[in-house]
């Protein structure tokens, strides 16, 4: 007998309209849920988007969402600054909610979710999907029975160029709107969940720069939060690394990429490259690919085809929401990541301001 889906019988409600709601939708619909209903900047758009989406119907406004009884959990993807009041709203209503990253723009808001979360004994999750690559599950397994030996050191990036030049433009660079940081908060948050994820290590020091080179857009003046960040770090358990992050890098689309190395064997990912994990030895690096036969219980767990059918980030994220719908339904799915995750992005990012700020050394909060 087949197991029902995760998401069967559930209602989803999405906060939003753009890129990330059709996400989100899609993964949703794939887990078996039922797409009831839409808001989004206004009562015209969120009926465009529902028709585009196939929800059920468009909401004049989250809170006329958040009166519809048929709703179990609601997705939150609208522009940061509104995350934190809108994730609220949606714990006050007394259902789950799935809220993207950043969490919330300060750590207070983050801190105070991760708070109301708890007393309403609700799930809470935010979509850090890369662990959900099967290769990544992989490098954690071999990093946590020891295979590598102690940790030496973490080299990582996560490189864009969709915001290169004057031209390019978008709300996440209005500082009101995206928050103090952009590129470290959009997607350094991903990385630092990454490596800590990985590793099972925790970032205790960072020093580094941060860099708006292009202040004037075409619609925006004045640009205050950050294309780049370039950090040194230091983890609990006695590495180094370095951390770039950056926006304006021509030719990288969307490459996050996680070099670990310890004492016996190092480990490298590339999300734009899934399909393989580098091992890298003394005598004899080798590319292990994502095959049954050749990986561990927790990397085969997210193999949804059969080695040599690709998988990439679409196949990550449908696996993170089914997880977050299993989570809804009581079970507790290993390596989800909740609003405490939300919370320790937030203190990670506001940490590398300071650091960019003081031009030295600043401690991490535990």
């Amino acid at each position: 007998m087949t197991a029902a889906l995760p998401g069967a019988g559930l209602g989803v409600g999405v906060v939003g309209g753009g890129f990330m709601a059709q996400v989100h939708a899609r993964s949703a619909r794939l887990a078996g849920a039922r797409l009831v209903g839409l808001s989004s900047s206004s009562p015209e758009s969120a009926a465009r988007a529902a028709q585009q989406l196939g929800f059920d119907r468009g909401h004049a406004s989250l809170e006329d969402l958040l009166a519809d009884e048929s709703i179990d959990v609601v997705h939150v993807c609208t522009p940061n600054a509104l995350h934190a009041e809108q994730a609220a709203a949606v714990l006050a209503s007394g259902r789950d909610v799935v809220c993207e990253k950043p969490l919330a723009t300060t750590v207070a808001d983050a801190a105070a979710l991760v708070e109301q979360a708890a007393g309403a004994g609700r799930t809470a999750t935010v979509p850090f999907v890369y662990r959900f690559h099967p290769l990544v599950r992989e490098a954690r397994d071999r990093v946590a029975r020891g295979d590598t030996g102690r940790m030496l050191t973490v080299a990582a990036s996560y490189l864009q160029d969709w915001l290169l030049t004057a031209d390019d433009d978008n709300w996440r660079v209005d500082a009101d709107l995206g928050g103090a940081s952009r590129a470290f908060a959009d997607i350094g948050s991903h990385l630092v969940d990454l490596v800590e994820f990985v590793t099972g290590d925790r970032i205790v020091r960072i020093a580094g720069r941060t860099r708006t080179f292009v202040a004037d857009r075409a619609q925006h003046r004045g640009v205050t939060n950050e294309d780049a960040a370039a950090l040194v770090v230091e983890t609990a358990g006695g590495a180094v690394g370095t951390l770039l992050v950056s926006q304006v890098a021509p030719g990288r689309k969307n490459r996050l990429h996680l070099e670990v190395a310890g004492a016996a064997e190092s480990l490298a990912f590339d999300q734009e490259h899934p399909e393989t994990l580098w091992l890298g030895r003394r005598e004899g690096s080798v590319l292990l690919p994502r095959d049954a036969a050749q990986n561990s219980d927790a990397a085969n767990r997210y193999s949804v085809v059969p080695s040599g059918h690709p998988q990439g980030y679409p196949d990550a994220f449908a696996a993170f929401v089914a997880d977050s719908y299993a989570a809804a339904r009581g079970e507790d799915p290993d390596g989800l990541p909740r609003f405490a995750d939300g919370l320790r992005a937030a203190v990670v990012t506001e940490s590398v301001l300071r650091a960019a700020a003081t031009d030295g050394w600043v401690d991490v909060p535990a």
